[in-house]
């Protein structure tokens, strides 16, 4: 009862914010970021870590400064689900601005799977793929079961295939096979198995190579895409970039660092927006100290 509860609560919330003018969700969700930036906590505490590690260049107060806009686009981004996952179709499309560097159609010559970064605007560029194109997508299961359902349903209700990411590889192979599109993202520490340790802005990451592997067995082009909130409210813009040269290569290591320097030039066009506040480098080399 108590879980139902909880879902009640988080969906009609939810709802609540999906009815509210644009504008003023995103200009609450910065409100909100930069009171609680003032809170001393554990997020904030990664988030300064891995600016003071990846921008070593930039002054204390320069980087306090990038700190607190992105806890501002951060929890903006949260309440900004609403739209997401409960506003109509048009809602979200209206408030989306595409650029391709490929054609985009139903079904494609090559298997195709989508590189996404974690990104704050991610969100609302997934669901406005998935309303333009038949995709599968693969998710890491949230902590809290009540979150994780809703996300799940919501994620899904135009008709977007969720695949956890503990899902066996030959499922995912057979649809990349069939012709369907894959969105997954690798920017994440998921733990040493299938992941190598390179450079991530000339700190040693934890970084998948299942990217690799799928694109060798599947044959499937490897196309990443960025997800930019647009200044002054105006939306999201998503990016669609060329498929990345001689990927795979053949080099997991070489693959992986690919993946990594590309995100590295995307994330300095716009690192204010970049989800600093996870711990992308949890686990450390042998015989390196933790940084958290």
């Amino acid at each position: 009862m108590k879980k139902k509860t909880q879902a009640a609560m988080l969906s009609g919330l939810l709802r609540i914010l999906s009815i509210l003018p644009y504008g003023l969700v995103a200009r609450l969700g910065e409100a909100l970021g930069s009171l609680l930036y003032l809170i001393p906590g554990k997020r904030r505490h990664i988030l300064h870590t891995n600016l003071r590690l990846c921008f070593p260049e930039k002054s204390e107060s320069q980087r306090k400064r990038l700190a607190r806009a992105n806890f501002q686009h951060v929890i903006r981004s949260y309440l900004e689900r609403g739209l997401q996952w409960y506003g109509s179709a048009h809602a979200i499309t209206s408030l989306v601005e595409l650029d391709s560097a490929i054609e985009l159609q139903d079904r494609y010559d090559q298997p195709t799977i989508f590189l996404g970064f974690h990104f704050t605007a991610i969100e609302a560029a997934c669901m406005y793929y998935s309303i333009q194109h038949p995709v599968a997508s693969i998710y890491t299961p949230m902590s809290d079961e009540t979150t994780d359902t809703i996300s799940r349903e919501q994620r899904s209700r135009f008709g977007s295939l969720m695949i956890p990411r503990h899902h066996s590889a030959r499922h995912i192979l057979s649809i990349l096979k069939a012709g369907q599109p894959i969105m997954l993202a690798a920017d994440m520490d998921f733990g040493l198995r299938d992941s190598v340790f390179v450079p991530f802005f000339g700190v040693p990451a934890c970084t998948l190579t299942a990217v690799s592997r799928l694109a060798r067995l599947s044959g499937a082009r490897v196309v990443p895409f960025v997800a930019e909130v647009l200044p002054n409210y105006r939306g999201y813009k998503l990016r669609i970039y060329p498929a990345l040269p001689t990927f795979p290569s053949g080099d997991d290591q070489a693959d992986a660092l690919a993946m990594n320097q590309f995100l590295e030039t995307r994330i300095r066009e716009m690192p204010e927006q970049y989800y600093w506040v996870h711990r992308r480098f949890k686990r450390r080399p042998p015989g390196e100290a933790p940084v958290y």
